[in-house]
């Protein structure tokens, strides 16, 4: 069964954090080969309102092999506390177009690893845009439900 149309990866970088290790960070979330898939890591400069220049980095994934590789490695690396968090929260989790999102501690996954939830802005974020048919809010969190299991 599909369950999502298309996932946005995407992590802001500080000047004065990591850069390499947080664009590292990301393609360590995509569990197969960017480059032998043919699939872009995005970079853009923005501004801060403090006026410091901060770097975006994004992946995004279209085929539906690779959203599936990436939700399957997703799945495997929630505990089963944080599966349940995000269940109670589907209802904020999801808006009206039926995008799906997820935020990761930063640190915790680029010194350790490890997916810890959060809800603060120093965090890798997904955006999962749920494959619902036909398409309403209801059909998404049932697919989210499912896949969560």
């Amino acid at each position: 069964m599909k369950i999502a149309h298309f996932i946005e990866l995407s992590v802001f970088a500080k000047p004065e954090e990591n850069v390499d290790a947080l664009k590292q960070g990301l393609t360590d979330l995509i569990p197969f080969n960017l480059e032998e898939e043919r699939i872009e890591l995005q970079e853009q400069d923005a501004s801060s309102f403090e006026g410091r220049t901060i770097k975006i980095f994004t992946i995004n994934l279209t085929k539906e092999k690779h959203t599936n590789k990436f939700l399957n490695f997703l799945i495997e690396n929630l505990s089963e506390h944080m599966k349940q968090t995000i269940k109670t929260q589907l209802d904020s989790r999801i808006d009206e177009e039926l995008h799906f999102y997820l935020r990761f501690d930063k640190t915790k996954w680029v010194t350790e690893k490890k997916l810890f939830l959060t809800d603060g802005g120093d965090c890798y974020h997904i955006k999962i845009t749920a494959a619902a048919f036909p398409k309403s809010r209801e059909n998404a969190i049932k697919i989210i439900k499912n896949f969560l299991v």
